[in-house]
C-alpha cells in the first residue's frame, strides 16, 4: 500500500483496523472481568498435585488451594451424553477430562501470551489456530508484548455435553485468577492491571472418540 488520503497513509489505518478488530475477537476468545478483582499478592510456593493433561501424557500443573471440579446430573442432557461418549470411549473419565481441560486452558493462555504457535497448533482446531495466530502475528508487528500469569483456577464444571458421531463435544466453564499485562515496543504498559482479576471462560473441546489421539482440541470459547 502506501497511498495518502488526507495527510494519513492509508496503510497504517487499515492496520489500525485489523489490529482494533483482532483484539475485540481474542478479547472474548480468552474471556473477560467480572468486575471481582482481588489486590496484588505475593505469588505463594505451589505444592505439586497430580492432573491429567490433555492426552494421555498431558503436562501437570500445581496450585495451593485444590480446584472446585462439578459434573452434571447423569440424567441431565450433558449426562446422558457422557454416557454415550463411555459407550464410544470406555476409558472417558469426566473428572479426568476436566483436569485435562484446565491443563489445556493454562498452556493455551499462556502460549497465546508468548506467542508459542507450536504449543497452539497441537491444541487449537484449524479455526481457532488461525485466530489466535493472526492477533499475535498483529502483535508482532506492533511491536506489543503480553505477560500473563494464572494464578490459580477456582473451579471447572461441564456445562454442556454432545456426542455426533463418533466426536464428542464437550463445553467447560473455568473461572481462574489471572494477571496479564500488554507493553507497547518501548516497554510502557497498554493493557493490564497488578490486581488479581477473577476472568470466566466457556471453553468448547472436541475429539474423535474412536481415534488413538486422546487429545481433546479447542473448538469454540468466548466469555461468561
Amino acid at each position: 500500500m502506501g497511498g495518502v488520503s488526507g495527510g494519513f497513509p492509508i496503510d497504517l489505518i487499515l492496520f489500525g483496523m485489523i489490529a482494533a478488530f483482532l483484539v475485540l475477537r481474542l478479547r472474548s476468545i480468552l474471556g473477560k472481568r467480572t468486575g471481582f478483582e482481588r489486590p496484588a499478592q505475593p505469588q505463594q510456593p505451589v505444592q505439586p498435585r497430580s492432573a491429567a493433561g490433555v492426552g494421555a501424557d498431558g503436562p501437570q500443573a500445581a496450585q495451593t488451594a485444590p480446584v472446585a471440579r462439578l459434573l452434571p446430573d447423569p440424567a441431565s442432557p450433558a449426562g446422558q451424553a457422557i454416557a454415550r461418549m463411555q459407550g464410544l470411549d470406555r476409558g472417558f473419565d469426566p473428572s479426568v477430562f476436566l483436569a485435562g481441560a484446565e491443563q489445556a486452558f493454562r498452556m493455551i493462555v499462556t502460549a497465546f501470551a508468548s506467542g508459542d504457535r507450536q504449543t497452539l497448533r497441537a491444541l487449537l482446531s484449524d479455526e481457532m489456530y488461525m485466530a489466535f495466530e493472526q492477533a499475535i502475528a498483529a502483535r508482532e508487528t506492533a511491536g506489543h508484548t503480553q505477560s500473563t500469569e494464572i494464578r490459580a483456577i477456582q473451579s471447572s464444571l461441564i456445562e454442556a455435553a454432545d456426542v455426533r458421531g463418533t466426536t464428542g463435544v464437550v463445553t467447560v466453564r473455568i473461572v481462574s485468577d489471572q494477571v496479564s499485562f500488554t507493553h507497547d515496543k518501548d516497554g510502557n504498559p497498554l493493557i493490564g492491571t497488578e490486581a488479581v482479576t477473577e476472568i470466566t471462560d466457556m471453553w468448547s473441546f472436541e475429539r474423535d472418540l474412536t481415534s488413538q489421539d486422546p487429545t481433546w482440541r479447542l473448538v469454540a470459547a468466548r466469555s461468561a
